[in-house]
């Protein structure tokens, strides 16, 4: 097997839809398709035994949907995703917003091709990839919702994609930001300020001009002094709170 070959996973709940899809993948030069799954519990399955480079996913399934799948990719391996959908325009233009790479179906020779070769370059990227990934997750929100967003970390080699709940802060020590969770630090890939801006729907409040907290998960507030304050997180981990911030925390927690 050439291991240039971008390995390519169909999903489809249609058996003529997948085998038509197969024949037209086939025929396109350096694709191996590697495997079928015709629902998402059976797509997740496959992902994790085959580590496809590239999957091809239909969006109505049985079971489970297309957008489910995406959302539960968390992390280690991850392919790159061309949704395949026979949406109409309001679908087709949330997915443009969000920079989703789709095909149409019936799927044509030419834009088939596109995805493949797009595929090749993000296999390269493995931070664009794992950004691409994320944006799916979004373009299936609602429109202005931060709800569902995935937040893209990095461990050595591999991203990860986290759901915001997860998340217990954000810190900043010089040019790095790590991101906080219960059972680990990941490097951020976006300064702390385009993460403000990207949870300004969520439960994340700044809480130093290094540090953002999701308040779900403050334990205990105390006092350092008559305008300072120590937050503690559910992991334990303590932050303090600087004075410019300290009553917009107070509000929130309706102190």
């Amino acid at each position: 097997m050439d291991s240039r070959a971008i390995k390519t996973l169909i999903v489809d709940d249609e058996p003529i839809a997948r085998r038509v899809l197969r024949e037209e993948l086939e025929a396109v030069p350096g694709v191996l398709v590697v495997g079928e799954a015709e629902n998402g519990k059976q797509a997740l399955e496959k992902i994790a035994q085959l580590k496809p480079d590239l999957v091809f996913l239909d969006l109505q399934m049985p079971v489970m949907g297309g957008f489910e799948v995406v959302k539960k990719l968390g992390g280690g391996h991850l392919p790159v995703v061309v949704i395949v959908t026979a949406f109409d325009q309001y679908a087709i233009d949330a997915f443009d917003a969000g920079a989703v790479d789709y095909v149409l179906k019936p799927v044509g020779e030419r834009r088939l091709r596109q995805a493949v070769e797009r595929a090749g370059r993000l296999r390269e990227n493995p931070l664009a990839l794992a950004n691409d990934v994320a944006n799916i997750t979004a373009a299936a929100l609602p429109e202005n919702s931060g709800s569902g967003r995935k937040i893209v970390g990095r461990a050595g080699t591999e991203y990860f994609l986290l759901d915001a709940e997860e998340i217990l802060a954000f810190q900043a020590e010089g040019e790095l930001v790590w991101i906080v969770t219960a059972k680990q630090r990941l490097l951020a890939t976006q300064t702390l300020h385009v993460i403000e801006d990207r949870l300004r729907q969520q439960p994340f409040r700044r809480v130093h001009r290094n540090a953002i907290v999701n308040v779900n998960h403050i334990r205990k507030m105390s006092a350092l002094s008559s305008q300072r304050w120590m937050v503690t997180l559910s992991n334990s981990l303590q932050l303090v709170v600087s004075k410019r911030q300290a009553h917009h925390l107070r509000d929130i927690l309706h102190w």
